[in-house]
């Protein structure tokens, strides 16, 4: 079954809404103690003076059920690429094509700024979430470990 949402550009009165999606996805990924962020954080990041990321939400019936954050990434192999950081909507909603068409636009938008590449990463136990990507014909790297350290 496939459900027609609105899907348009973030706003900031969107940022709480979108950081309810976050802790949800969180929550699916077995780290919901794990967010740190606020819906301020969010605005700051999205809508600020020195904004680092893009947004786009999916909205149904007034409500928001879905967003995809993306920002620039730098590859020094090849060159500007757009870094998906989250795709999300709400775990009630999933299977309905409203992940495809925020994913679309993000894929559209990825190619009008001339980027090389759309990117993400997708955890190794997530098979709904990978099998989402593949119909895509998505590339899935081995041997690279993610690492980080806090500030």
């Amino acid at each position: 079954m496939s459900i027609s949402p609105i899907i348009r550009t973030a706003e900031a009165n969107d940022c709480v809404a979108m950081h309810q999606l976050i802790k949800e996805l969180a929550h699916y990924e077995k780290a919901p103690n794990e967010v740190v962020s606020s819906p301020e954080i969010l605005e700051k990041a999205l809508f600020g003076n020195q904004a680092v990321a893009k947004a786009w939400v999916a909205e149904l019936d007034n409500k928001i059920v879905g967003m995809a954050i993306c920002y620039v990434r730098y590859s020094t192999w090849k060159g500007p690429c757009l870094y998906l950081e989250d795709l999300v909507v709400t775990e009630s909603l999933r299977k309905n094509g409203i992940g495809s068409s925020l994913f679309e636009v993000c894929k559209e938008y990825a190619a009008s700024q001339n980027y090389h590449r759309l990117v993400w990463q997708v955890l190794d136990w997530n098979t709904p979430a990978i099998e989402f990507y593949k119909k895509y014909k998505a590339d899935f790297e081995s041997g690279w470990l993610n690492a980080w350290v806090n500030l």
